[in-house]
């Protein structure tokens, strides 16, 4: 005997009490939260919320700091959406944001957003500029933790979220894993990086040694979405005539998609 399709079922009152639960973890500033915040913000029973907890730690997808006993989600969240793709703020918002950005300072840009603990460019004037070195980039990868892209996104990640990612990294057989063991280096590397205002990458990435670039992270709705750089011969600028000649143009591209966005909702 078949089911019929329209065949109403119950609602399984646990899975919509987890999501309940992720979506109130993710509302929190800096998300992070205590056990009397979700109870709070999602009217369950405490038992419950304890509950439900220990089950999403169990597989991943929260995390409890030992430092202060709060919760926040873990990096496996993300996995959730890696089947879906929305690339329209890409081609409808940053696309024209890089081609003013390209008129003014003719080197090529790329916006790049963050998977698992790489940067993947999403949108590039390298196909454009004359002054390119490459010309295939979009869907390129690269390390976070010496691009200046990956340096302008992880110093604007939430606290919980770059811990996260960090652990991550430091399990990977790379040549960033090495790095994102050193938590020192790490630090004043991101502190350098807020402290001047933007990021810069002079030459460090294994790959590409003859490149250098400054990047300043994209925000939208209170979390960073990714970053915006500028890429030129290391050869030709250092890091601070380089932020000289671009760092106002590429400010202003920031700026324009992150407008863009907000008005978008």
């Amino acid at each position: 005997m078949f089911l019929d399709d329209k065949q109403d079922y119950a609602t399984v009152r646990g899975l919509v009490r987890g999501l309940d639960l992720l979506r109130a973890l993710n509302t929190f500033e800096g998300g992070r939260c205590t056990l009397a915040d979700l109870v709070r913000e999602t009217g369950l029973h405490r038992t419950t919320v304890r509950r439900l907890l220990e089950t999403l730690i169990a597989e991943n997808y929260v995390r409890r700091s030992e430092s202060d006993g709060r919760y926040a989600l873990a990096l496996r969240v993300r996995s959730l959406s890696e089947g879906f793709t929305d690339d329209d703020w890409i081609s409808g918002v940053a696309a024209p944001a890089l081609a003013e950005l390209l008129s003014a300072v003719l080197w090529p840009s790329d916006v790049c957003t963050p998977q698992g603990g790489r940067m993947v460019i999403r949108e590039s004037t390298h196909r454009f500029s004359r002054l390119s070195f490459h010309r295939a980039m979009v869907g390129q990868s690269m390390p976070m933790l010496t691009t200046a892209a990956g340096r302008a996104y992880l110093a604007h990640c939430p606290e919980d979220m770059l811990a996260s990612l960090l652990d991550f990294m430091a399990e990977q057989d790379d040549s960033q894993a090495r790095l994102a063991r050193d938590r020192r280096y790490v630090a004043r590397l991101l502190e350098l990086t807020r402290e001047r205002g933007y990021a810069a990458n002079d030459a460090e990435w294994d790959e590409q040694r003859k490149i250098g670039a400054i990047a300043l992270p994209v925000r939208h709705g209170g979390q960073v979405l990714g970053a915006v750089n500028v890429v030129f011969l290391a050869r030709a600028f250092d890091t601070a005539e380089a932020a000289r000649r671009f760092l106002p143009a590429l400010a202003k591209a920031a700026a324009r998609i992150e407008e863009q966005l907000a008005e978008r909702g």
